[in-house]
């Protein structure tokens, strides 16, 4: 273990998706390597799906918001400028103890949109250079899927799809009547035994973690093989600001620890994980006189074209019992309307997204908020007609990069320690509404030839899915971008960015995935250049 205050050859700011992989993929160099988390480890007997509670948890100190989670733990979000709210969770692990486990990769073609469709910029990266990572981390966090999807392109996922069930085949059905494509999601639930994980036994749905271990989540999976490898995390310590030497290097960062007190940790070299939402925040939060602006911000971009994925779902009901939360949440996928159509009046597409119920609290919630639940007299016969017998159908909706969505530090909101809270203004573009219309419409005609009823559409949630990306996007051309194409900052040559914030374009799916295929990548990058890594 390093004493407190000597000098690493590598800061690992975040534990989450990416910085567990970035970890544990440099550890194979014997560099001296430490990562700061605000967070602490969750003991798998504190989720919430050990009780009969862990529905009503979801709405407390297991809520996707850290504003209505409010743990020492979290700092606050001001998102009142945005119909999105910010979901994210700190700890061991990130965003991965939170997530629904669903495991869709980008497509080729989102690496190419200003080629393809004159939109946005192209990355510095493309898929196939990113595809021994997507395999490896596809080893690594454990993913199930069945290969063959003539939607995607070619995997061979380590574990057999999450059964059908009930649910899945009343939407295969209803898809094979429209023709149009459908496959089993990937995931990253355990369907056999894997790695020390036992199968999943169908507790309930994965989102406030998972007790039994079934879903992946980087502290039982990346993490214990980088602290085996001779990684340090320290937890419970708060990073307030990134500092730099008299030549514009950065030095290393000042922190709180858990009593509170603060401290500095020198470092040869520092990456940042700490999603599209914290590094944005600590690069603005680190201005100086060298940089005024914030820190790697010369072009400005730091914290601008937030992008949060809208996502509408449709619901509806059918007479026949389904799975409810007796089974993951997620189940298929389709990419019918993923690529760019011309007869359509948006560019780009989405991927509709499959699920299953909900649990017998939430129905009640969510349903009585629509007005589908009523009280007196009938309503336990409404009940029954809804418990277990919900389709619901998310359209992970595209969001184009739009500099004016952006990531600033605000004025007045601060968290525990004194630092400023991020502030959120983000609004929905017009494109981005048409694609929501049109998915809407799908996803209303698919649940429609599932026999389903009592349809309902919320065209957003209450919390984003915490995708949370763009906001130091990676570039080639240092005034377009903020750090290039293996995630070096271009202003300051020993600081990386592995996270979603270094996306350019977003894409139609949930970004986990393809965020640890960028960390393992730049990691590997990193790797190559050792001896020439500042120049």
């Amino acid at each position: 273990m390093t004493a407190r205050n000597d000098k690493v050859d590598v800061l690992i700011i975040g534990s989450g998706a990416s910085g567990a992989a970035v970890a544990w993929s440099l550890a194979e160099t014997r560099m001296k390597i430490l990562c700061l988390e605000q967070g602490d480890w969750i003991k798998p007997t504190d989720f919430p799906s050990n009780g009969r509670d862990w529905e009503a948890r979801r709405y407390g100190d297991f809520d996707l918001s850290p504003n209505r989670r409010g743990r020492d733990t979290d700092y606050p979000v001001n998102d009142d400028n945005s119909l999105m709210k910010v979901a994210n969770f700190n700890g061991v692990g990130g965003g991965t103890v939170f997530y629904t486990a669903h495991f869709p990769r980008l497509h080729p073609s989102d690496f190419r949109t200003r080629s393809l469709d004159g939109i946005a910029d192209d990355w510095p990266v493309d898929y196939w250079t990113l595809e021994p990572f997507f395999t490896e981390n596809d080893r690594m966090m454990g993913v199930s899927g069945l290969q063959g999807d003539p939607g995607v392109p070619p995997r061979t996922p380590p574990m057999p799809p999450i059964p059908l069930g009930r649910t899945g085949m009343a939407y295969a059905r209803a898809m094979n009547k429209l023709g149009w494509h459908w496959w089993p999601s990937d995931t990253t639930v355990a369907t056999t035994e894997y790695d020390g994980r036992a199968a999943c036994i169908n507790l309930g749905h994965c989102t406030p973690g998972c007790a039994q271990g079934a879903k992946a989540s980087t502290d039982i999976t990346y993490w214990p093989a980088a602290l085996r490898a001779g990684v340090e995390l320290r937890t419970r310590c708060r990073v307030r600001e990134i500092t730099t030497d008299e030549h514009g290097m950065a030095a290393g960062a000042i922190y709180y620890d858990p009593d509170g007190i603060e401290r500095f940790q020198p470092a040869e070299v520092v990456i940042l994980a700490c999603n599209g939402i914290g590094t944005p925040r600590l690069l603005l939060n680190s201005a100086s006189a060298r940089f005024p602006n914030g820190l790697a911000n010369s072009s400005g971009l730091v914290g601008k074209n937030l992008m949060l994925h809208p996502w509408p779902q449709v619901r509806g009901y059918v007479d026949e019992e389904l799975d409810g939360d007796r089974a993951p949440m997620t189940v298929l996928w389709s990419k019918q309307f993923y690529e760019t159509d011309p007869a359509r009046d948006f560019v780009r597409g989405y991927t509709l997204q499959f699920a299953r119920g909900t649990g017998v609290v939430n129905e009640a919630v969510t349903s009585a908020a629509v007005g589908a639940l009523p009280w007196g007299s009938a309503h336990h016969r409404a009940y029954r007609k809804l418990l277990y017998h919900r389709l619901q159908i998310g359209i992970a909706c595209e969001d184009l990069p739009e500099e004016h969505n952006r990531v600033t530090l605000d004025p007045v909101l601060k968290d525990s320690h004194g630092i400023p809270a991020p502030r959120i203004d983000y609004t929905i573009g017009k494109n981005t509404r048409r694609m929501m219309e049109h998915g809407i419409a799908r996803a209303t005609e698919i649940l429609e030839a599932a026999g389903a009823t009592n349809l309902y559409t919320s065209r957003t949630l209450l919390n984003s899915p915490g995708h949370l990306l763009g906001t130091a996007r990676m570039g080639n051309d240092p005034e377009r971008s903020v750090v290039n194409a293996w995630g070096r900052s271009h202003d300051v040559k020993n600081l990386f960015i592995v996270d979603g914030s270094i996306w350019v374009t977003s894409g139609g799916v949930n970004p986990t995935s393809t965020i640890q295929a960028l960390a393992l990548y730049i990691a590997d990058s990193m790797k190559q250049r050792l001896a020439t890594l500042f120049d």
